[in-house]
């Protein structure tokens, strides 16, 4: 229980990664903020999370244990994002854990050069700078409690280039940035940021993820034949789960990696170590 007695702020909640981390929080003894937009989002060619989802996260999480408050939040909008850290700080008193999960990975699919202003536009404001949103609204009460955790979740993307996936690319690669800038700017206050950067995670089921089904559509990969494809090209030969991922979370927002900051921990069956 590696994080008894301690509020876990999570976005992107709704499914998916966002789902396996706030089981995986719960089980360790958080209390929970979950946050997702809950609507489809224009420009995005696939749905968002729905409050139905997001809703069913949370009953899971408090079947672990877990007093859990939902929030639906769009992390392009700053007020709505300062009015859930808000709603959290009434609610428990304090955040001790944000995991940046909230992400989109379309729209994508092209060459850089035929990527819209408005595709390009749409992409950094929420892989990107939707974090930096997140952190900017909790990182005072952090910084003035001298504790905590951030622990934004990349990509392999942050790391190595994909064909036709730039604007992808681009933000996962700012976004290992933001993270190694904000952890000097926060050691001395001892509030710490990592990020975990995932591999191909398979759509498990139960977490109704559908993130590695859209790259493979961005990708012109057919359905059915794509996870097949993408395990091919994992050294391990395998995909990688979401309970992976969300693992290495909480390691990270754990008191185990207490001298831990400004790293970068890839979740990734030896992909990028090629």
């Amino acid at each position: 229980m590696r994080l008894t007695g301690k509020t876990a702020l999570i976005t992107g909640a709704a499914r998916g990664l966002g789902r396996a981390t706030a089981l995986a929080c719960a089980a360790e003894g958080a209390d929970l903020v979950l946050l997702d937009i809950c609507a489809d989002l224009p420009g995005v060619p696939y749905p968002l999370g729905s409050p139905g989802q997001l809703e069913h996260t949370a009953a899971l999480c408090r079947a672990e244990g877990s007093s859990v408050l939902t929030y639906a939040a769009d992390i392009r909008d700053t007020d709505a994002v300062r009015e859930a850290v808000a709603a959290t700080h009434e609610r428990f008193g304090r955040i001790d854990v944000v995991v940046n999960n909230a992400g989109i990975a379309a729209p994508s699919g092209k060459r850089v050069d035929e990527i819209s202003e408005e595709e390009w536009a749409l992409m950094i404001d929420v892989d990107l700078s939707g974090a930096w949103r997140v952190i900017r609204e909790t990182g005072r009460a952090l910084c003035a409690q001298r504790s905590g955790s951030i622990v934004n979740v990349a990509s392999t993307a942050g790391l190595v280039g994909y064909r036709h996936f730039a604007g992808y690319v681009a933000a996962k690669h700012g976004l290992i940035g933001l993270t190694k800038a904000a952890a000097l700017d926060y050691a001395p206050m001892k509030v710490r940021v990592n990020a975990v950067c995932p591999g191909s995670v398979r759509d498990e089921a139960s977490a109704e993820g559908r993130m590695l089904a859209e790259i493979a559509r961005a990708l012109d990969v057919p359905f059915g034949e794509h996870e097949q494809a993408f395990t091919e090209a994992q050294p391990m030969n395998a995909l990688i789960e979401p309970e992976d991922v969300a693992a290495a979370v909480v390691h990270l927002a754990s008191d185990d990696t207490r001298q831990v900051t400004g790293s970068v921990l890839t979740v990734d069956g030896g992909f990028t170590a090629r």
